[in-house]
């Protein structure tokens, strides 16, 4: 018992340096959310978004690269703690030792390692590509040239990939006057199979099957659905996995 009492009491006194630095106090308690599965997840897809843009503090209120603070989570160590300010995002890493559950760390490992992977594709050129989507339009370097590529990585039996689908429409209506972006779709599946699957469920990306091996060898995709935006330049801008991430991410590099 004076163990548990010991670290939550450590535990606290990271939270009081992150009030006394201004970037606000924890959203959650961590006692709680820390020790359920439940409650963790729960707080977890509110409050944080990795592929978003954030404030990294390490356990001293100390500012951190992304690389840095993703790293530190990726051990299963660290919980990544919300904070209130308004002016900005700033999540906090605060140490953990002993977790009650390990489905916690385990989790945010996984979180972590995933997002990680994404970032470090930020910035780089997408390999070569020449694509044919099943209306025969060809995609390649020079007819994406000068413009922002929105591709999604998907295929039919994946659950989350098509249950997005609704949103990702509405995404291709807002900006259906933009020249400038172009949206599509890489599947695993077959031709024939797509074409079939696609007379039952309403999907406005143009669509390319038969890209196992571009995803999983080329491009080296772990998670589906996985969403990536070219910028103008032929550059990997963002790499996210769910429509909310997309969204947020299209808007920001559309403002460039």
């Amino acid at each position: 018992m004076k163990k548990i009492i010991f670290c939550l009491f450590i535990i606290w006194t990271q939270f009081l340096s992150s009030k006394e630095s201004g970037y606000g106090v924890p959203v959650a308690d961590v006692k709680v959310i820390s020790s359920d599965f439940n409650a963790f997840f729960s707080y977890y897809t509110k409050y944080i978004k990795l592929s978003n843009d954030f404030v990294g503090l390490d356990i001293t209120s100390k500012i951190i690269d992304k690389r840095t603070f993703l790293n530190k989570i990726s051990t299963g160590f660290y919980f990544p703690m919300r904070l209130t300010s308004q002016k900005q995002t700033y999540i906090k890493l605060i140490k953990v030792n002993n977790w009650k559950t390990i489905d916690i760390p385990n989790t945010l490992k996984q979180y972590a390692n995933s997002e990680l992977k994404n970032f470090e594709m930020e910035g780089k050129k997408i390999p070569k590509f020449y694509f044919k989507d099943l209306k025969s339009k060809i995609y390649n370097s020079e007819t994406t040239k000068d413009r922002i590529v929105v591709l999604k990585f998907w295929f039919i039996h994946c659950q989350k990939c098509v249950e997005e689908m609704p949103n990702l429409n509405k995404l291709v209506k807002k900006y259906k006057d933009r020249n400038d972006i172009v949206f599509l779709s890489l599947a695993f599946d077959k031709n024939e199979e797509l074409k079939k699957f696609l007379t039952k469920k309403a999907f406005y990306y143009p669509v390319v099957g038969n890209q196992k091996n571009y995803l999983l060898q080329d491009l080296e995709i772990e998670s589906f659905p996985t969403h990536m935006i070219i910028n103008r330049k032929g550059l990997i801008s963002k790499v996210v996995n769910s429509y909310e991430e997309l969204e947020i991410a299209l808007k920001k590099e559309i403002s460039k």
